[in-house]
């Protein structure tokens, strides 16, 4: 008997092929587009009413039910309060990660299932075989970084057709084939929720910020910042510090307001083989005696390493210097294509 699975319809080329590609492997389809953001901000527009529209113009061109779940509330408190606190507290989160823990594996996976769904499915880069996360067959696409806290559970009832493919070419052209309007849409940018603005714009929304000094490795002021709340370690545009060497941001002390930098790329504050973690998640539990990879950014390089239980923490060892880890990112631990879990950096 045919099962039925609801899938999360962005209003994007990924999850529409995703509904297309069920339907045509004879699932029972229903399109959901979850309403998790609709404010606009001065200058920027959230995009949500198109990718609605979008969403909704697939599911008829397809012919499968649709719906709308409304998880505005338990977004703004589990992905963008989380989010803000984190910049106060002069780390840089990953929301991303924390909407897809919080709200589509987690909300939208218990809600489509109390609805009598039996699966979900999402647009996402990924695999899944036997409650275990793997990477994409697209590796310049693969979007496992993000999807690293999702549960065993979780992944035991979610689908990921898209994951399957090498390329995007082949996605937009399956698209195209199947007559979706989306065939042609840009992939979005910006942060995951609100769209094209950028996260100093969105947080100016939210928090008030005082200039204060930038100061380099001798210990002298050369400038001026916007705020500590909008750096991250290793960057190196947008400080404003003109002539000579580039500045790279190796350091920020919140309560003082200050922002510390150096022209000295081997800087020591700039480079690591020790990453303390905390929030460990294991997606099958702890791995046992396998070779371990970690990757501390999207699209970053894999690492080889070794990570130790000290105590309550945990701390990962990389054989090679791994450059500008940021308190309150992600270190994502694989075992060869299998994502084994992670945890946030400290």
């Amino acid at each position: 008997m045919a099962k039925k699975v609801y899938v999360g319809m962005s209003g994007g080329v990924d999850s529409s092929v995703t509904a297309a590609l069920l339907k045509e492997q004879g699932y029972i389809v229903t399109g959901v587009y979850m309403k998790n953001w609709t404010q606009d901000f001065p200058g920027f527009e959230c995009p949500w009413k198109q990718d609605y529209q979008d969403a909704k113009r697939v599911a008829v061109r397809l012919g499968i039910d649709f719906k709308v779940f409304d998880f505005q509330k338990e977004y703004k408190q589990k992905v963008v309060d989380y989010m803000i606190a984190e910049y106060q507290a002069g780390r840089t989160p990953n929301p991303d990660i924390m909407c897809n823990q919080e709200v589509k594996f987690k909300l939208f996976l218990e809600t489509a299932l109390a609805e009598g769904a039996e699966l979900i499915a999402t647009g996402h880069y990924a695999r899944t075989r036997d409650g275990q996360l793997l990477t994409a067959r697209n590796a310049a696409k693969d979007q496992t970084y993000f999807l690293y806290r999702v549960t065993e559970a979780a992944l035991q009832k979610t689908l990921f057709p898209i994951g399957e493919f090498k390329t995007k070419a082949e996605v937009r052209a399956l698209a195209k084939k199947f007559g979706l309007s989306t065939a042609a849409k840009k992939d979005s940018q910006g942060i995951c929720f609100v769209g094209e603005i950028g996260i100093k714009e969105f947080l100016q929304n939210y928090v008030t910020t005082e200039p204060g000094a930038i100061i380099d490795q001798q210990g002298k002021v050369i400038g001026e910042h916007e705020g500590a709340i909008f750096y991250t370690i290793g960057q190196r545009h947008g400080l404003n510090v003109g002539g000579g060497l580039p500045y790279y941001v190796v350091g920020k002390d919140m309560k003082k307001n200050e922002v510390y930098v150096t022209t000295d790329l081997n800087d020591a504050k700039l480079w690591h083989t020790e990453i303390p973690v905390t929030d460990i998640h294991w997606i099958n539990g702890p791995p046992i005696n396998q070779p371990l990879q970690v990757r501390t950014r999207y699209r970053g390089p894999l690492l080889d390493c070794s990570i130790d239980r000290q105590g309550k923490a945990w701390v990962i060892k990389t054989k090679d210097e791994v450059r500008a880890i940021a308190p309150g990112q992600s270190a994502v631990i694989y075992s060869g294509q299998q994502v084994l879990g992670g945890g946030v950096i400290t």
